[in-house]
């Protein structure tokens, strides 16, 4: 008797110009607001579509016989800097939408009918169902039509006005899209695992895949999703623990879960581009360690704790729309470094330059000229660039260690693309090989893992930012924490000990030094040590002072830029990355601070000693002539 009564409200409910799915039986789950058990809200009346549809009489308008009053809310709809289409502020009558939000907005309870008045009813709405009338975190509706297309869209959309759905099931409603383009009010459990009322099982992101291309191609344009079906969030086989499933999603795995394991289609509390949190936050729920998922993987927030990369504060929030070069606005989000829909698992440790697998498809800026964005970046370098190169308004954070000031710079110590640039008179080979004549005695044939013994990855012709800034604890030197310059116990999110010398002036005594060195791995040299053999430098093979110098416990800093030479000096020649700390050095008082390879020697004030440059010349203090080995 129920299920001819439910056929027969139908028949009349859907005759106007909305129509709806076809009821096949006895599937309206909680929405059949007749039943005092099932549902959170029940009431008296008999039939259960009478809580919505009137057969003679209802709202007025294009509506399907409507019984629930309309709410009269003004809303604010969803809103992105990156969205192509914006939502209207008051939903007009005869919206789809606008009926679901009737009960859903909070503010008309259920059972406020047109036809038969005020209905006494028991219970509430849940609060996850309940929207209110900021919709800014809940996916788009009743969008300004014309649909404007965009990379990430498939075709179809806006050239045929229908989803690329192969089902039929997700549809575009009177050409937009609308609660019914994804949900069914009259059946709950075509999805049997996600029972919300979907038009189709939406497992491995399937709903979200009708309408959203991560394959399409737009000429000039970036399609943000692309690559999506072969990335590390796609195939995570994961599992979502049941008792917090809710965090990541309902289904049993991450990758069937898919979008919404990041995106929370309503209510979303990173509300741009609805996101279960907002930037980093975003990314907590499967990173942060926890039981979320299982197996865990490494805890990356557990590194940020350190010295960390920078979250947005205040005054330098990020934006999905924000250039790839940061001028004024230095912040670094997880997504500034990774793209979550192309990123992969990185499974083996590629050889330098290459971008690693976890980065795959993340933007970047040429080092060439410090502005042209590469989207995406190709090596990894390219993707530091985006703050530590040209970009305009970088500070030095006292957070992140003592920065040495050079002697010779071209001008911003923060712009490392001269200081690595091919005309560099020496350099670290990171944006190119190297192109040094001079033989580097001490160089190893393999980086040396954590323990300071074990032989790592090849040393080649190249190196990564990350083989110096990384994680203290990263996988690829054989550590158990998660690789790339999150965080570090060590300064300047280094991988390893690196003591800088410092004094209270220049050339006057240094105040840290560290005398009969450490040459161990927990040495303050620990850092040279992963790439240059620290027992053959003492030998003073290449620099006939090496082994006086660090035996005083002088750190490298006080000679050696790390990165390179930035510019180029009649007075400093700059083989092999000599390039003096003007805050620890000063003038020998006869002339500029100098370094001349040509006749092996430097001329300046150090720890209150002289040395005098060339043979034969006079200083002004205590002379000391310390000849650099060819």
């Amino acid at each position: 008797m129920k299920s001819r009564l439910i056929a027969a409200c139908f028949a009349l409910g859907f005759a106007g110009a909305v129509v709806w799915a076809q009821v096949t039986g006895d599937v309206i789950g909680v929405h059949d607001l007749s039943r005092a058990s099932g549902s959170p809200v029940s009431g008296p009346l008999g039939g259960s579509c009478l809580y919505c549809h009137a057969p003679h009489s209802g709202v007025g308008g294009a509506t399907p016989l409507w019984n629930q009053k309309l709410s009269t809310q003004i809303y604010t709809p969803y809103s992105s800097t990156t969205d192509p289409d914006k939502g209207v502020g008051q939903l007009p009558i005869g919206t789809e939408s606008l009926l679901c939000l009737s009960c859903h907005d909070g503010s008309v309870a259920p059972g406020q009918t047109v036809a038969y008045g005020k209905v006494a009813m028991s219970g509430s709405l849940k609060a996850a169902d309940n929207f209110g009338n900021n919709l800014l975190g809940s996916h788009p509706t009743s969008m300004v039509l014309p649909l404007k297309d965009s990379p990430d869209l498939a075709a179809s959309i806006v050239s045929q006005g229908k989803t690329a759905d192969p089902t039929g099931a997700i549809k575009l409603v009177k050409g937009n899209v609308e609660c019914s383009s994804c949900h069914t009010p009259h059946e709950q459990a075509i999805d049997t695992i996600s029972q919300n009322f979907l038009r189709r099982d939406s497992s491995s992101g399937q709903m979200c895949l009708a309408c959203h291309d991560p394959n399409r191609v737009m000429t000039g344009q970036v399609n943000q999703i692309a690559q999506w079906s072969t990335s590390a969030h796609a195939l995570a086989s994961n599992t979502a623990t049941a008792s917090v499933s809710n965090s990541i999603g309902t289904y049993k795995t991450v990758a069937q879960n898919a979008c919404i394991s990041c995106h929370a289609v309503h209510n979303a509390p990173g509300q741009a581009r609805t996101l279960r949190g907002a930037n980093e936050q975003d990314c907590i729920s499967c990173h942060a360690g926890g039981t979320n998922i299982t197996p865990a993987i490494p805890n990356v927030f557990a590194e940020f704790s350190k010295v960390g990369h920078p979250f947005p504060s205040g005054n330098n929030q990020h934006d999905a729309a924000e250039g790839v070069l940061l001028n004024q606005n230095r912040h670094s989000t997880c997504v500034d470094c990774h793209n979550a829909h192309s990123s992969n698992q990185v499974v083996t440790f590629t050889p330098a330059p290459s971008i690693r697998g976890s980065q795959n498809g993340i933007a970047g800026i040429n080092a060439s000229d410090g502005v042209s964005v590469l989207t995406p970046a190709v090596n990894q370098y390219e993707n530091c660039l985006r703050c530590h190169g040209a970009s305009t308004g970088k500070v030095t954070n006292p957070i992140y260690g003592y920065l040495p000031v050079r002697v010779v710079s071209a001008g911003d110590p923060l712009n490392l693309i001269p200081q690595f640039a091919l005309s560099a008179m020496s350099s670290h080979p990171v944006t190119h090989d190297s192109n040094s004549a001079l033989s580097q005695p001490s160089l190893l044939g393999a980086m040396l893992k954590l323990d300071g013994v074990t032989p790592g990855r090849s040393m080649g012709t190249r190196i990564l930012c990350t083989d110096c800034h990384n994680s203290d604890d990263n996988r690829e030197s054989g550590g158990s924490g998660p690789n790339g310059p999150h965080g570090s116990k060590f300064t300047h999110v280094l991988e390893r000990r690196y003591e800088t010398s410092q004094a209270a002036a220049p050339g006057q005594l240094i105040t840290n030094l560290f005398p009969s060195p450490d040459l161990s791995a927990a040495g303050p040299y620990a850092l040279c040590g992963k790439c240059h053999s620290l027992s053959q430098i003492m030998t003073n093979s290449s620099f006939s002072g090496h082994s006086l110098h660090i035996g005083a416990g002088f750190s490298c800093s006080t000679c050696h830029t790390a990165h390179g030479m930035g510019a180029s000096s009649g007075a400093i020649s700059g083989e092999r990355l000599v390039n003096f700390d003007a805050n620890v050095v000063a003038s020998a008082g006869t002339g500029p601070i100098s370094y001349s390879r040509a006749t092996n020697s430097c001329a300046l004030t150090c720890h209150t000693h002289t040395h005098a440059g060339a043979a034969g010349t006079t200083g002004a203090t205590r002379k000391t002539v310390v000849k650099v080995g060819k």
